[in-house]
């Protein structure tokens, strides 16, 4: 793992102590070895989950992959970059940081998704390989992204779960939601273990939300 991706971190070792000590007392852990993977339910209400479709909705392009990463069908959703000044966008970001105890300014964008039927992100990492052509690049904007949260915004007819690869974990949709989890291991390098997928969409849509927070301040 270590020799692919990366290498151990004390300084964000640290932060994944902090960060799952603070979840402890507001979230629900789920058992997964060598991952720590949390969830809460009621994250988001129903009003503000749909007025986020209705944002995603107008803004939504083909999602898009660093480009060493591309390849046919292996990202078929749509997705978009929510506005940051929206007073919506900026009360569900500072939700975020202040469920996960991390700063605002470490956080990247809020990104909404789109899938509809049929569509999928294939199992993939969201953390950055230190060995690829990019690392250099996002290591001087904010540095490795440590914690992932992911909120679902509706419930596809059928489908549509966010799949653990390596555990055998399957999360289920269920509408404001809120999914989160380290893709650090222990020792702070890059944990192999996180990697995941989206299901593909049998039937309906599913529209979610996913913040991304760095190491360091974003940008």
């Amino acid at each position: 793992m270590i020799e692919i991706y990366g290498q151990p971190s004390r300084a964000r070792a640290e932060i994944g102590e902090r960060v799952a000590a603070h979840l402890d007392g507001v979230a629900a852990r789920i058992d997964a070895p060598a991952l720590q993977l949390y969830y809460r339910d009621n994250f988001l209400s129903a009003d503000e989950c749909a007025a986020l479709i209705a944002l995603i909705d107008a803004d939504r392009r083909p999602s898009i992959l660093f480009a060493e990463d591309e390849q046919a069908d292996f990202r078929t959703s749509e997705s978009c970059d929510l506005d940051t000044w929206s007073p919506l966008v900026r009360t569900v970001d500072a939700r975020f940081a202040q469920l996960l105890g991390l700063p605002p300014a470490n956080a990247e964008t809020l990104q909404g998704q789109r899938y509809g039927p049929m569509q999928k992100y294939s199992a993939h990492h969201d953390f950055f390989s230190e060995k690829s052509a990019y690392w250099k690049k996002v290591s001087a904007v904010g540095g490795q992204r440590t914690w992932t949260a992911m909120a679902y915004l509706n419930v596809p007819e059928a489908g549509g779960g966010t799949r653990f690869s390596q555990l055998g974990i399957e999360v289920q949709p269920r509408a404001g939601m809120v999914v989160i989890w380290n893709n650090m291991a222990a020792d702070g390098s890059p944990n192999a273990d996180t990697l995941h997928e989206g299901r593909p969409v049998e039937a309906g849509t599913k529209y979610v939300i996913t913040k991304w927070f760095r190491e360091r301040a974003w940008g």
